[in-house]
């Protein structure tokens, strides 16, 4: 291996550390410009707000119930688009016991992949308890997980109703030998706040559940 660069100061990144590029006939094709700037190889620091150091504790904890009691998890999201599913597969070993995720945004997805039916999707709309229970019972359906979670809701700032209004979310669960439990939330904030507290509120659930 050739190594080119001085070494990044360790005020630059959490260990000293440079640049090493694999041995090549043509050293000379490595561009020059990550030749002469080895600073921008450094990490960045990311510090997590106290509501994603508390989903990362409640994923932590689901995991390690489901993990007990050898129980696969799956999710089905509108909403938060993948919010959940992102939460715990930042868990390391989150293999062993979350099986997959469903990111069905718009109507046509929640028909083609988890069966919801276009008749309650007419009727009630995708935010609404009906289908988010189907929504739970095709995740339950359509994987090899024994525990599955959906959420379908309004993040805004557009899209709300007045019978819906912004921050309106609900919310499905399904549990081995019980029947389908189903939940309305309205949470507060802007977009990116009522994603969060969907998170954390599916997350609360579950492991409110399996204990």
């Amino acid at each position: 291996l050739y190594s080119f660069g001085p070494p990044v100061p360790a005020e630059k990144c959490g260990t000293p550390t440079h640049v090493t590029f694999p041995a090549s006939p043509d050293v000379t094709a490595i561009s020059p410009v990550l030749l002469n700037e080895p600073y921008r190889f450094a990490p960045k620091i990311v510090t997590l707000t106290p509501e994603a150091r508390r989903i990362d504790e409640l994923a932590t904890a689901v995991g390690e119930v489901l993990r007990a009691a050898g129980m696969m998890l799956v999710t089905a999201e509108s909403c938060t688009g993948g919010g959940i599913a992102e939460a715990v597969t930042r868990i390391g070993g989150s293999s062993a016991w979350y099986d997959r995720g469903y990111v069905t945004y718009s109507y046509e997805s929640k028909v083609d992949l988890l069966g919801v039916r276009r008749e309650t999707l007419v009727d009630f709309g995708a935010v609404s308890e009906q289908t988010a229970r189907e929504m739970v019972a095709g995740a339950i359906a359509r994987s090899r997980a024994q525990v599955a979670v959906a959420v379908t809701g309004i993040a805004g700032p557009t899209g709300g109703m007045p019978d819906k209004p912004v921050g309106t979310v609900w919310f499905a669960w399904k549990f081995p030998k019980n029947p389908i439990i189903s939940e309305v939330c309205h949470f507060s904030g802007d977009r990116a706040a009522v994603r969060e507290a969907t998170v954390a509120h599916a997350l609360e659930k579950l492991l409110e559940h399996l204990r």
